[in-house]
């Protein structure tokens, strides 16, 4: 089955670490990660500017490795991004900030790739959100 998994809490909420468990279940039982997309809050997961305290998972550092060991399609909203000062270097240098959160494995993009990854894909999965 080809999954498409949507993310829209932050790195600290338990639906965060609930979509990472579920996507390395889904690879290991030989299941395809079409696209990950990180929106709303989520776009934190993506951040390398999180600092995690050191008695809690480090989610954000989690999911970067887990992407790039499994080569997967890490796609965070550019407008949910933006809005948070989640930027990585073009749309630093864009706006004229100086902080450069996100970097490679991530891209920054829109919706319209969350929408081609549901065309793609057999099921959406989405965790968090209100």
């Amino acid at each position: 089955m080809k999954f498409a998994i949507a993310l829209f809490s932050a790195a600290h909420a338990p639906s965060s670490r609930r979509a990472l468990l579920f996507a390395q279940a889904a690879l290991a039982g030989g299941h395809e990660i079409v696209r990950l997309f990180f929106y709303q809050d989520g776009v934190h997961n993506a951040s390398g500017s999180v600092v995690t305290p050191q008695d809690e998972l480090d989610l954000p550092r989690q999911w970067r490795t887990f992407v790039t060991e499994h080569q997967l399609d890490g796609v965070v909203c550019i407008a949910a991004a933006l809005r948070r000062g989640v930027l990585n270097e073009e749309e630093a240098g864009r706006y004229q900030r100086e902080a450069v959160a996100v970097a490679a494995p991530w891209e920054l993009s829109g919706l319209g790739q969350l929408h081609d990854a549901v065309q793609d894909a057999d099921r959406l999965i989405c965790f968090g959100g209100a």
